[in-house]
Parts: structure tokens; sequence; C-alpha cells
């Protein structure tokens, strides 16, 4: 705005606003007035200009963007947006996961890699981490797995004793905690991560075949992490730098992209694959499944209102396209459900509604969804609000049908997965140490472990620690506990007895 324009104050309503200064009162000495409207309408929205944070992946930030096909796939997806040149806009956000909204951008953690497409058949909604694993593999445990990272209920503090109590009591989180401790578990930037799906989902081709398939978002700018020091270095001095990095990157015109590559897995190779491919704590070998480039993602705009476009963006598995749909992945399945519910509670029943969260799909959105807080979406007053109708309105499309689905089979039971040939808790992780890591990120590594045990981990729960460790690789297990066992002796407290004193029994009775 120039100097020489104007622009007056109006209530919320749009009428015009008297002073920006002053409060109506009863003479220039007496009380407020209660009917000043718009004093009490600038007081109640500020005390609730705050929805609830999220419960995980609270603390982030995010951009929007372009993502542009540059490989045929179209033999395994007729997904509109994954078809040969497509462009598509989109949003991405990243995240830690159980920090708060106050919480440092540099704790080790798993980052949050969320994005959105608005696909012309509607939103698809990819929600994943920037590890292909994850810590449990059934949705019963994930809450219990997120409490015991958040805070005591008495001290309001986090407790590595309490996180470690759960690691060694659920084997299957060896993998992520290993990726979790390693270089990894505190990224440089979110522009210098991968991103990955994670899970396994479904892609449904034109003539009807079904195939498996994990995503792998690879960063351009090339990974880098920091090492403990430094993070904890930022903490304190930058605690919002991987948010502050984003923004002042693609604010200068350096855009940050990633690569997208997918593992595909005919449909009926999962049953005998030699792990589990829908275990969420275990990856696909590349050996067994190359990765097939596909596309690019640039983020090339920052939001204009981040609390608008950012806070109140809401992303959910459930939200499929034609030619993409779930798995037999637990956590997956539990996830379709958890996400949707959490909007709803967190920013309304009409989230979808807002414009960050609004299909831009040429077609209307007709649904049958009605009524609820804050809604202002609505169909022509003409149509019918119920189906099946005999007027009109829109119906559901028996034609539309993917085939998706899998051969679910056999009584309803509470089971663990059927394990394949080589599958076990401890096994990926201990190949991602072996082979995978360099000496000096096994050195890291081991530093990384010492570290987080050393602070708060109770001695009877130790020997827990050691063995899991000791379980993912011998030698790693050893080289752990001798360093947390050197490093407690180092910190003891070195006393000389010095002359007694009658008495001096006496008094330490």
């Amino acid at each position: 705005m120039t100097p020489t324009q104007s622009k007056y104050t109006t209530t919320n309503a749009g009428a015009p606003v008297a002073s920006d200064e002053h409060s109506l009162t009863q003479g220039a000495a007496g009380g407020i007035l209660l009917h000043d409207h718009y004093l009490i309408e600038k007081m109640a929205q500020f005390n609730r200009e705050r929805v609830p944070e999220r419960v995980v992946h609270a603390k982030g930030g995010g951009a929007f963007g372009e993502f542009v096909v540059t490989h045929d796939v179209s033999r395994y997806t007729k997904a509109h947006f994954l078809q040969p040149g497509r462009r598509t806009e989109m949003l991405a956000r990243f995240s830690t996961v159980a920090g708060e909204q106050g919480s440092p951008d540099s704790w080790r953690d798993p980052r949050g890699f969320a994005l959105k497409f608005y696909t012309e058949e509607g939103n698809y909604d990819l929600v994943g981490n920037n590890t292909p694993v994850f810590f449990v593999k059934d949705p019963m445990k994930f809450q219990d797995f997120i409490r015991s990272q958040k805070r005591l209920p008495a001290s309001g503090l986090r407790d590595n004793n309490m996180q470690w109590d759960f690691w060694t009591l659920s084997p299957e989180s060896a993998h992520q905690v290993t990726w979790l401790m390693s270089d990894r578990g505190i990224p440089r930037t979110w522009r210098h991560m991968d991103g990955f799906s994670s899970h396994a989902y479904q892609w449904i081709n034109a003539a009807g075949e079904r195939f498996w398939v994990k995503y792998h978002f690879k960063t351009d700018q090339g990974i880098e992490f920091l090492e403990q020091a430094k993070a904890d270095e930022l903490a304190g001095s930058s605690p919002d730098d991987h948010r502050q990095d984003l923004y002042g990157s693609i604010e200068k015109g350096d855009f940050p992209s990633w690569t997208l590559k997918v593992q595909i897995m005919a449909e009926a190779e999962a049953d005998g694959y030699r792990f589990n491919p829908f275990d969420l704590t275990k990856v696909w070998s590349q050996r067994d499944y190359p990765l097939i480039e596909v596309g690019t993602m640039t983020l090339n705009r920052n939001p204009q209102n981040f609390f608008a476009e950012i806070e109140q963006s809401s992303f959910e598995p459930s939200n499929f396209v034609p030619g993409i749909d779930t798995s037999p992945d637990k956590m997956l399945l539990g996830r379709i459900f958890s996400y949707s519910d959490a909007h709803r509670y967190r920013i309304g029943t009409n989230y979808a509604q807002l414009p960050v969260n609004q299909p831009k799909a040429a077609q209307q959105v007709n649904s049958y969804s009605k009524d609820g807080a804050m809604r202002y979406g609505f169909n022509d007053p003409a149509e019918p609000v119920y189906a099946p109708n005999s007027y009109g309105g829109a119906h559901a499309d028996p034609a539309r049908e993917d085939g998706a689905g899998w051969n679910a089979g056999g009584d309803m039971v509470r089971s663990p997965y059927v394990q394949h040939a080589e599958d076990d808790d401890y096994g990926q992780a201990g190949t991602l140490v072996r082979e995978v890591l360099d000496d000096a990120a096994r050195e890291r590594l081991v530093g990384n472990i010492t570290g987080h045990v050393l602070n708060g981990v109770k001695e009877d729960l130790l020997p827990r620690v050691f063995e899991y460790w000791t379980n993912i690789d011998a030698e790693l297990g050893k080289r752990v506990e001798e360093s947390v066992r050197s490093q407690q002796a180092d910190s003891a407290p070195t006393t000389s007895p010095g002359p007694t004193t009658p008495g001096d029994e006496a008094e330490k009775v």
C-alpha cells in the first residue's frame, strides 16, 4: 500500500470502526462500557486465535510447489496426476514428531514429510517421514509409543528412561531406533533430508492390475546432518532454524527439490517375499526392488499466512485418487481413521472447506455431508440432502470401482503379522549398522546412544538397553556398554576417606 492510499478498519462484519486506540468509557476517567462491541470482538478473537496444536507433529513448517512427472509409470497406475508430463500444484509440511509448538527444530527426532497434491481427481495426501520405517507395526501400540516420547505427568519433563523402557520392551522398534540414533536422526535442514511413504500402498493400472508400491523422495540438495553438539547449540541459539531455512531459501529463489522414486512389487509376490512387505518396521531391499524414477517435486512459494495455510493444513492418508489405494499395512489402516478424526477435533468438522485443504479439482465436490460448526459451503437448495434419491442428486457410480483390495480371507483374529522367511525385529537394523554406516558413522552412533542413555536412564534398565543393541549387532552392543560404563566411571565422584576422628562413624550411622 502506498502512503497516499487509505483503508479504514472494520469489524469482522465489515462495519467501520471509529478508533483503533481508545475503548468506549463512561467519561474520560470512567469504566469501560460493555457495549463497546469492537473492543469485545477484538478481545474475544484474541482469546481464540490458536487452535489446539497437533498431538503429534506439532512443530513444523511448509511451503507450496509443483510436482512434475518426468518418467512413464502408467503401466503401474492410472492415477491421472502420475501420467507422463503432468504438472500438479502441491503443498508440503515438514515437522518433528514428539516436540510441542515451541520445541527446537534440532531435537533428535524423526521428521514428518507430509504432502498434499491438488489433483484434477481430488486431493491426494501422502503422509510420511524422513525414515523408511517406524517404531511399531500395530496401531494398538501407537498411542503408548507417543506417550513414552512425551512428558511425565508429574514433572512435565521428557524422560529418556521412559523412552528406553518402551523401546526395549518393543523389539520391533530396533530398526527405527537405529535410524534415530544415527546421523539421520538430526537432519541439517528439511531441505537436506529424504522423505518416504514408509507404508506400502497399492497402485492400480488401467487394466485393473494391482501392484504394491513404496515412495522415496530423494533430496536433490544432498543428505546433510547435524552432530549432537551442533544440534544442542542451535536448540538454544536458533530453535526455529529449520523453519527459517526453508522460508529463507524460497524467499531468495533457491527452490528446494526432491526426485520421487518408487519401489514396485507385483501383487502376487507379496506372499512369498522374505520380509512381510506390509510390516512398517521393515524395508524392501533395493536389490530385490530397484528404485524407479517418477518425477520431481519443487517447492517455490512460501505461505502468505502461516496459520491459515500451514497450521490449518490437514493431511490424511485416507485421501486417495483413482489408481491409488491402501494396503494390508496395519499401521496405515489405523491411520486411515485417526488423521481425519484428529482434524475434526482440532480445526472443526468442516476442515476440508478451508482454502488450504479445499480440492482444486475441476468438478464440484458432491457430498452429502452437511451442517456442523463453521460450514460455509453448501449445495444448491433444490438438491436433495440424502441418498439414494429420485430427484437428480449425486449418486455413487459402481463403474468407478478401482478393483482395489486384497485377499483377506480367514477368521477375524488378533494376531501379529505372518512371519516371512527372513523376518525378525533386529535383522534389518543390524544390516543398517554393518552394511550402510561407515566407520565414522558407527562411531557417532555409539556416541549418540551413549549420550542419550546417560541422560536419565536408570541403572536397572541399562542391561536391557545393552541387550537391545547387542541383538542388533554384537560389536555395537559391546561398544555401547563399554562407552556407557566408561563415562559413568569418569563421572563418578572421587573422594579420599581421610583421617577419622572419634564420633565420625557415629555421624555416618
